[in-house]
């Protein structure tokens, strides 16, 4: 019986590669991608899924060239004026996981009303990773539960953890022939299944998420315990 994963992680690479490919700038490969992340959004929805995260910008990238930096904040300010009205129809509800402080006061503004906007939705949760990175969410977690005084435990650095309100990712995807999680959700991923896409990102279509899906429908998750052990338990379905 095949399932659907409940959380699906995205490494969205390749977008750069892309535009290359075709002789164009590379901020066209970010723009296209936009595009792909669109679509992606819509297909899971429709397949079931309930959380999609995506790493959109991470903490390291700020190291890009200049005229790239500034372009990718510029695209990712008019894609949220142009994206938000359509997912708010659709019931999908954004969270924004990162480090806000350095960020413009336009994108910290457009960043704070897609998730006002959309805080009443429940069909499908998109976390936008931007500027974020796994070791960011593991130092800021162990500060907060340092400055309360709390001891560190598992249970504790979960909670306090980023995208505390989300399961972990069942399935980490990761675009572009890359195979590497390039300090993307580094604590939640210790049990996800992971699937390497040869596909560049606005290369990413519905057919890719179906393979994904199906190459994870495949995999049989033991957590620790034996083969013997999970075929003993009870299924049970996480999307009821």
């Amino acid at each position: 019986m095949s399932q659907i994963p409940h959380h699906i992680a995205i490494v969205m690479d390749g977008n750069g590669r892309w535009a290359s490919k075709r002789f164009l700038p590379r901020i066209a490969g970010h723009k296209q991608g936009v595009d792909s992340l669109r679509r992606c959004v819509r297909t899971a929805g429709q397949r079931g899924v309930k959380v999609l995260t995506v790493f959109a910008f991470s903490s390291e990238n700020w190291n890009r060239p200049i005229d790239e930096v500034s372009g990718l904040m510029d695209l990712f300010a008019m894609a949220l004026g142009r994206e938000v009205p359509q997912l708010k129809a659709d019931g999908v509800r954004i969270f924004f996981v990162g480090e806000r402080a350095g960020l413009s006061a336009k994108v910290t503004a457009g960043i704070e009303q897609a998730e006002s906007a959309t805080a009443s939705n429940s069909r499908l949760i998109l976390n936008v990773c931007f500027n974020y990175g796994g070791r960011w969410d593991i130092v800021q977690a162990a500060a907060k539960l340092a400055a309360k005084g709390q001891v560190v435990t598992e249970q504790a650095l979960s909670a306090a953890m980023a995208l505390a309100h989300v399961p972990d990712p069942d399935l980490v995807v990761r675009t572009g022939g890359e195979q590497r999680i390039s300090n993307f959700m580094l604590w939640q991923s210790a049990y996800s299944e992971f699937y390497f896409s040869d596909k560049l990102w606005p290369e990413f279509d519905e057919a890719e998420l179906d393979r994904a899906i199906a190459s994870f429908n495949q995999r049989e998750r033991r957590f620790g315990k034996t083969s013997d052990q999970i075929a003993a338990q009870v299924p049970v379905d996480r999307n009821s």
